[in-house]
């Protein structure tokens, strides 16, 4: 059976429109971005590969951020993660976790698509959630965002795309890289403590260059600002207690001027020691994780039963670059992604079967084993005959094989699923009136298959026999927008863009509980189509760099997760409706070396819950993030650097949500001191500055367990010594 998309004559019309004016938003997944700063008063021309053109951002209809190489540091130094160094600069981001796992995180009420280099990192047949964990951040140059919903880089961008952009090649000859040490003490000197070291070695001669690294991390235990040690999620998995291990290594050659070859290579492994247990409430820790007394879960010395929860993650890419072609611009990439999601095991009801065990008895966990491989292929240039018209074509593929299988008894919890894409794309951009108005748009044309084979459920679902196939779907994406700049510094612009994804397959396939089901008709895998349609102004001269941004994004068969009586979350296919605003101001002030900024992101989305058409529902903490208000100040002199940064989470009323549980929000402090020592550089960052007590957004909206009521990290300090050579 095939399943297509049918569009409305509006979505023709929208298709038409893109197909005639071309479009914005394409090239390459080249290395690096590029920057280059005009006179004074100038607009800065930054090029962000994750949009897939060498197009300044500024002629794109697109609301989109970089997180350069140094804020980058900075953030890790407070935090530790690009997840959070994300979170904790973007309004529009969802507070994280705190955990290995990210599922309710999001961008713009949505899941973002991470990718490295261009490479996607998720797997959406079963989505393990541990996408943001698959690269040290050591090895990451810096990160570019992407808002709203689009299919630049293909599926899961809902949201948007966070792209990692690793470390390029060296820029002279000989022999260069750096260095890092870093401590991090949380309550005490005891088993919170942790110590990262990394080392980059990078060499060029002539035409040839290669550079390589490895990073070692142990994180200790994490404690709240009440000096209570935070629970582990041992099943999902935690960063606390763990440790890390990761390579990465690069390989280039210059061919001639014009074309180079790179290689580019990671590895990465994440491990949970295993050394606690989590308090369940039992006598004398009975009040221990219960919402009502607010008394957050905490854990205590204990072996861990089964294999802790971990994750790895190997990449493998070879990028050919020509930037004069024919008069254009060549990319053609060819990459290779495995990934094993380990998940805590227990004798949840899920895995018993009496055919094994007495009912109750079996221990088992699970294992999410993924592998991808793809090509992406696009050539951009002026149109012959049409001045002023930025052209490109391209050709996205990947096939994508999931599974996932009970460790203990080798049983297939979801059945090895394969995922086909096949993706051409027409794009461009059409300046006129000297470059102050673009006319910007494209269409993409995905053609998808799954392939199942004939599978049965575990026994808790009743042993279904389920008969496999291969649906497929056609969807044409559409993209178009209008940037006008009426004066020197000043960007407006309008848009409406296309992205998608499939629901968590693996999530319905496993749960599937009737007879006679046959995968090829089974409504539930229709792809997730959801639109962005956004206006927004910039306004970037003198002291002031502002910016504000409006947007709806909507899907007619959208996803949400929702948790069963059991505790684990499944797929419900609903109606979803997101609405945001976002405001960014950022301005030199009067003091040599200061700057200060603020941000401010309001969402509102709902949800049709009992499938009658109308939008009735909110959504809740598992699917749209709190109002948020930022506020940072920096200061530079001499050999010290030094900033302040407050995120404000707005309280929500949660009433008509999915989940009726009320968010009263709380305010975070960090600091960062950095002094220029004779040889690198010392700094000392400080998370939750003022020892605040929290509980995290996604434990306090999300219905907890009663073990799984997480306290965020308490004052938290991490000393670094960082130096290149």
């Amino acid at each position: 059976m095939v399943m297509r998309l049918r569009f409305s004559r509006a979505a023709a019309r929208r298709a038409l429109f893109s197909t005639l004016s071309l479009a914005a938003l394409s090239t390459g997944a080249a290395a690096h971005a590029q920057a280059s700063q005009g006179q004074a008063g100038d607009v800065e021309q930054v090029v962000v590969t994750a949009a897939r053109t060498k197009l300044p951002v500024t002629a794109l209809p697109l609301t989109v951020d970089v997180i350069d190489n140094q804020t980058l540091e900075q953030q890790l130094a407070v935090s530790g993660s690009a997840v959070d160094a994300i979170s904790n600069l973007s309004a529009s981001f969802s507070p994280t976790r705190e955990k290995l796992s990210g599922s309710g995180e999001s961008l713009r009420g949505r899941s973002p698509l991470y990718a490295i280099n261009g490479i996607p990192q998720s797997t959406p047949i079963r989505d393990g959630s541990r996408d943001g964990y698959t690269i040290d951040p050591f090895f990451i140059d810096r990160i570019e965002l992407i808002y709203g919903s689009n299919a630049l880089q293909g599926i899961g961008a809902t949201g948007g795309v966070v792209n990692q952009v690793t470390v390029g090649p060296p820029r002279r000859d000989g022999v260069s890289g750096k260095v890092l040490t870093q401590t991090t003490i949380g309550h005490d000197m005891g088993d919170s403590v942790g110590a990262k070291v990394g080392g980059l070695v990078a060499w060029r001669q002539g035409a040839f260059d290669a550079t390589a690294g490895v990073a070692y991390e142990k994180r200790g235990a994490f404690y709240d600002a009440n000096g209570r040690r935070i629970g582990m999620d041992n099943t999902q998995g935690d960063v606390q207690d763990s440790k890390a291990l990761s390579f990465f290594g690069r390989f280039g050659w210059q061919l001639n001027e014009t074309v180079r070859l790179d290689v580019v290579a990671n590895r990465f492994e994440l491990k949970g020691d295993g050394d606690y247990v989590t308090i369940t409430g039992t006598p004398p820790a009975v009040t221990d994780g219960n919402r009502a007394t607010r008394l957050p879960t905490t854990s205590i010395h204990g072996d861990v039963p089964g294999v802790p929860a971990a994750n790895r993650v190997e990449t493998l890419s070879a990028q050919l670059t020509d930037s004069d072609l024919l008069g254009g611009d060549f990319t053609a990439q060819v990459f290779y992604n495995r990934s094993r999601d380990t998940f805590g095991g227990d004798r949840n009801a899920t895995f018993q079967d009496v055919r094994i065990a007495p009912s109750g008895t079996l221990f088992d966990q699970s294992s999410n084993r993924s592998r991808k491989l793809g090509a992406r292929m696009n050539y951009e240039r002026q149109a012959p005959g049409i001045e002023n018209l930025t052209a490109t074509v391209g050709l996205d593929a990947m096939s994508d094989r999931t599974e996932q299988m009970l460790i203990a008894t080798g049983r297939a919890w979801v059945p090895p699923t394969k995922f086909q894409s096949v993706a051409p794309f027409i794009q461009g951009n059409y300046a006129l009136l000297d470059g102050r108005l673009r006319l910007a748009g494209g269409v993409r044309f995905e053609n998808v298959e799954l392939k199942v084979d004939d599978f049965e459920t575990l026994a808790s679902y009743g042993s279904r026999k389920v008969a496999g196939g291969n649906p497929d779907f056609k969807a044409t994406l559409a993209n178009g927008g209008v940037v006008l700049e009426p004066a020197s510094g000043l960007r407006l612009y309008a848009s409406y863009a296309e992205g998608y994804t499939v629901p968590d397959v693996g999530r319905i396939l496993r749960s599937i509980n009737v007879n006679g089901v046959d995968v090829d008709s089974y409504l539930s895998i229709e792809p997730i189509v959801s639109n962005n349609r956004e206006i927004g102004g910039e306004w970037k001269r003198g002291p002031i760099d502002a910016s504000v941004a409006y947007f709806w994004s909507s899907s007619k068969l959208g996803q949400l997760l929702v948790k069963n009586s059991g505790g684990i979350f499944d797929v419900q296919r609903q109606k979803v409706a997101i609405e945001g605003l976002e405001v960014n101001v950022k301005t030199r002030t009067s003091v040599p070396g200061l700057d200060l900024s603020a941000g401010y992101a309001r969402l509102r989305g709902q949800t049709d819950a009992n499938g009658d058409g109308s939008l009735d529902t909110d959504l809740d903490g598992a699917n749209i993030s709190p109002d948020r208000i930022n506020l940072a100040a920096d200061y530079a002199t001499g050999k010290w650097a030094l900033r302040l940064q407050v995120r404000a989470y707005l309280q929500r009323n949660m009433s008509n949500a999915l989940v009726k549980d009320d968010f009263d929000g709380y305010t975070l402090a960090d600091a960062f001191v950095r002094y220029r020592l004779p040889v690198g550089d010392l700094s000392l960052g400080v998370l939750n500055l003022l020892n605040k007590q929290y509980i995290t957004y996604n434990s306090d909206t999300v219905a907890p367990a009663k073990d799984k009521f997480y306290a965020g990290r308490g004052r938290t300090a991490t000393l670094g010594w960082t130096a290149r050579f």
